[in-house]
């Protein structure tokens, strides 16, 4: 059923405030400890204050982004002014929804008017857009806050966040080992509570993969869902965006904003928009998962595999049975490298210098890419997409780990940009080539304390259930709810 937006406020509303209800809610000391889902309603009812709530991020940026570099731009006179109309705005009787005063960041390859985006890359380094991306508008539209732009592997190629013409993104959990990436600085601080939420962009896993590293909740959508205009993009045909958040109920939140059709983007797909946060009371007893262990259960780390297995077994006991499967095999071609050569050729011819000799050596592998080649790699990604959605007629979600490996230290990734890259996005990237919706969610820790992460897969369109299950794992644990040692 597709929803207005007074629907949306309405039902969703609901949704969360039965969720919160359950929980319990009480207004901690410090605001940054609740998440959107808890920081909404006292909003809402005059309890909290968004001016105090941006003021109180502010000051834990001020503290602990030394020790992560996780923001390249804060905007925090337009957030305070942006916080004081809101307030003003609910003084009045105006409210626009959960997201109504919450403060976000945003990963610095989303085009903010006025506001420096550079993708964390010298070439772009004085880049100031004219124009917001489309998921900007979306959410300053439902009443988010802007607070700044986060850190990110440069150009978003490569999963370790530590390739940026602005300095490595430190784990919050480790200072001395990688966030993963690209979208590292997004994670980094939501898991240091240096904003309530932020967007990340996933091409190979760029949302998940950091989000299992740090220990938050990482969601890219259903390809096409949520508009790419106005991101700069790695590949047009696997580039996605969405939400980095503590919590699955803070995911739904910012995903009802983000999703809707949008003419001018290339990859949009017109299609009915659900209330997201219903899926916190959707039942999860008769959903069968699929459980691929070719591929994404070999060779990995016996700490993360352990961490799996254990959250396996807490599934079973929430749904009707588990199976064993086998997914489409995956084209060899993919059209990333044609399509970011496509963009950069240029730049490159211009100011190949400004570019990390990583992403260049990257970039480059694009050049000499017949036409026929890049036809044949789209038309396989296609083929690809039709495969798997056959795979859910026998199951309706796949379970996995996200990573294969824990997160090396910052120094190895440095020396080695472009070799680490496979082995950190091979869980990940299959699901942009299917372009179905896939949640990372915390779901234990390795004996050293580094977070492992779960990933849940659904059938095209069906974020309703891959939210259901993460939301009823996340509610039958507590992995969620440690915090970093961070500050």
């Amino acid at each position: 059923m597709a929803l207005n937006r007074r629907e949306f406020i309405g039902t969703s509303s609901a949704a969360v405030a039965l969720f919160l209800s359950q929980r319990g809610l009480a207004q901690p000391a410090d605001p940054t400890d609740l998440g959107i889902a808890e920081a909404g309603p006292l909003i809402r009812s005059g309890d909290l204050s968004p001016v105090d709530l941006v003021q109180a991020y502010l000051e834990r940026i001020a503290r602990l982004d030394g020790q992560l570099n996780a923001f390249i731009t804060l905007t925090d006179e337009s957030a305070l002014s942006r916080a004081r109309e809101l307030e003003a705005e609910l003084a009045r009787g105006g409210w626009r929804g959960p997201l109504h005063g919450i403060p976000i960041a945003l990963k610095d390859n989303i085009d903010t008017a006025g506001v420096l985006t550079t993708a964390g890359s010298a070439l772009f380094a004085n880049r100031t857009p004219d124009e917001d991306a489309a998921a900007v508008t979306r959410l300053e539209e439902a009443g988010a806050i802007i607070l700044g732009k986060t850190n990110m592997h440069e150009f978003a190629y490569g999963a370790s966040s530590a390739v940026t013409h602005y300095g490595p993104v430190h784990n919050p959990w480790d200072l001395g080992r990688i966030p993963g990436g690209s979208s590292g600085g997004s994670a980094a601080a939501v898991a240091a509570r240096l904003c309530a939420g932020a967007l990340g962009t996933d091409t190979g896993g760029s949302i998940r993969m950091p989000a299992a590293y740090c220990g938050i909740v990482g969601l890219k959508p259903t390809y096409g869902l949520a508009s790419i205009r106005g991101i700069i993009p790695l590949s047009v045909s696997l580039d996605h965006v969405g939400p980095m958040c503590r919590t699955v109920a803070d995911a739904a939140i910012m995903l009802q904003a983000l999703v809707g059709y949008d003419p001018r983007d290339i990859a949009s797909i017109r299609t009915s928009v659900p209330d997201y946060s219903s899926a916190l009371q959707r039942t999860t007893s008769n959903m069968r998962l699929g459980v691929p262990r070719n591929l994404f259960y070999e060779d990995v780390d016996v700490e993360i595999l352990d961490g799996v297995e254990r959250a396996l077994d807490v599934l079973r006991g929430l749904t009707a049975s588990t199976t064993d499967i086998e997914l489409p095999p995956l084209p060899q071609a993919r059209p990333v490298l044609v399509e970011s050569y496509a963009y950069h050729a240029g730049y490159l011819e211009a100011s190949p210098d400004l570019y990390d000799a990583a992403t260049r050596e990257q970039i480059l592998r694009g050049v000499g890419i017949s036409a026929k080649d890049y036809a044949e790699s789209l038309y396989q990604v296609e083929l690809s997409r039709k495969a798997i959605d056959a795979v859910f007629d026998d199951v309706d979600l796949l379970i996995t780990p996200t990573m294969a490996r824990l997160p090396v230290d910052i120094e190895t990734a440095l020396a080695a940009p472009v070799e680490i890259n496979p082995t950190l996005i091979r869980n990940a990237s299959p699901f942009n080539t299917y372009g179905v919706p896939t949640i990372s969610i915390p779901c234990g820790f390795s004996n050293d304390g580094l977070p492992v992460g779960l990933q849940i897969a659904g059938r095209s369109l069906n974020e309703l259930d891959v939210l259901a299950l993460a939301h009823a794992y996340e509610q039958a644990t507590d992995w969620h709810e440690t915090v970093p040692p961070v500050g």
